[in-house]
């Protein structure tokens, strides 16, 4: 169902390309709020329509852009932009298969008024969107961050990285809740990974010599029968990521991730997650792969004040944790390599907070060192190839 407010306008800056209609989407579960600026006006129109209504959306749209042909005399086209969130690039790919240029922008990319108060509402919040959409449309490239939304297939991909780090912090619950149950009872040491660990669990004694409790030891292996669950789901999605990671063809004779595996101290996980998260898509330099990641450095600096905020942590949060993790494996594997032998110049025995800015920064370079071995095939200075 589509329903339009009673004219709800507020002023807008007057588009300079007359030829196009554009429109910013609130998405909501309730409501789906549609701010319009058509061609020739100057103004901003407001419309509701039922939060999962796609095909209310589009008669929408088509209604919108008729009246606006109808009123110019010519073919108009619609540009539509919405933020990245919880409902995910299906309505951008409706969008798209309806011939609407649709784009998809980061939030937090977009400036909002700097008062400690400020109103914020969805209407406020849809003229925003609408016109940083239309200085984009301008050329001003700066004014916010467009996503480059996946296609289904690398959408698709990326979930089986995603899945296992969901499984195996399921895992490390069970573990954690499993030793917890049993050092209330005096016994500290206990592995409930072991392949003995049923045998070893009916010949535990509690801290003041008994045998467990007979209730106590029942929980216990309720909780060893979901750990198991966890374990033989984790070999199944890693088995299917592996035999992924190997797949070639005609386009992609060989895969970013095994290639990348073929680096030693990176191994399967890092490196179809690298592949999955980061190389499915194309980056012009290193400065957008940095910035992807959200690695990349964040300066303030205002008249006599210059200082480092450290790094933005705006990025693909995944990508990042993975590869200040897999710095340490890379010092540890590739020690005469150049980044490793430059961490180590200029680091050396310190500790504390110097020693984690520059594991921060080896992560950024290293990223930006991966990218070029998987896409122009330049290993990176000293690094050692697995034999």
């Amino acid at each position: 169902m589509t329903t339009d407010h009673p004219t709800t306008e507020v002023q807008a800056t007057v588009c300079s390309n007359d030829s196009k209609l554009f429109l910013s989407l609130e998405l909501s579960k309730s409501a789906w709020l549609v701010t319009v600026s058509t061609p020739g006006s100057d103004k901003f129109s407001k419309h509701v329509v039922t939060g999962g209504d796609s095909d209310g959306l589009l008669r929408l749209l088509d209604r919108l852009r008729r009246a606006a042909e109808r009123r110019m005399g010519t073919p108009v086209q619609v540009v539509a932009i919405q933020e990245a969130g919880l409902d995910g690039f299906w309505i951008h790919r409706l969008l798209e298969n309806n011939e609407i240029d649709s784009r998809v922008v980061d939030a937090a990319s977009i400036a909002v008024d700097r008062r400690h108060r400020r109103a914020k509402t969805d209407a406020i919040d849809g003229a925003t969107l609408l016109r940083t959409l239309m200085a984009w449309a301008r050329g001003e490239r700066r004014v916010c961050s467009i996503v480059r939304p996946p296609s289904p297939d690398e959408e698709d991909r990326r979930r089986l990285t995603r899945e296992r780090g969901t499984l195996i912090k399921e895992r490390i619950q069970h573990t954690n809740r499993i030793k917890g149950l049993l050092f209330g009872q005096g016994v500290a040491v206990y592995d409930p990974l072991h392949k003995d660990r049923l045998a070893r669990l009916d010949a535990l004694k509690t801290g003041d010599g008994r045998l467990l409790p007979e209730r106590l030891k029942a929980q216990i292996r309720r909780e060893i029968e979901r750990l198991d669950l966890v374990s033989s789901q984790i070999a199944t999605v890693e088995h299917e990521r592996d035999a992924l990671a190997k797949t070639t063809s005609d386009a992609e004779p060989q895969t970013a991730a095994a290639m990348l595996a073929r680096l030693k101290g990176i191994g399967a996980e890092f490196s179809s997650l690298i592949w999955l998260e980061a190389l499915f898509r194309s980056f012009a330099n290193r400065r957008q792969i940095a910035a992807y990641a959200g690695l990349a450095p964040s300066p303030w600096q205002s008249g006599g004040t210059d200082r480092e905020q450290g790094i933005s942590k705006s990025g693909n949060r995944r990508l990042r944790r993975a590869m200040i993790e897999l710095v340490w494996f890379w010092l540890r594997h590739q020690p005469d390599s150049a980044l490793s032998i430059w961490f180590r110049a200029r680091v050396g025995q310190v500790r504390g907070r110097v020693r984690r800015i520059a594991i921060v920064a080896l992560a950024r370079k290293l990223l930006v060192a991966l990218w070029r071995y998987a896409t122009q095939g330049v290993v990176p200075q000293g690094a050692v190839l697995k034999a």
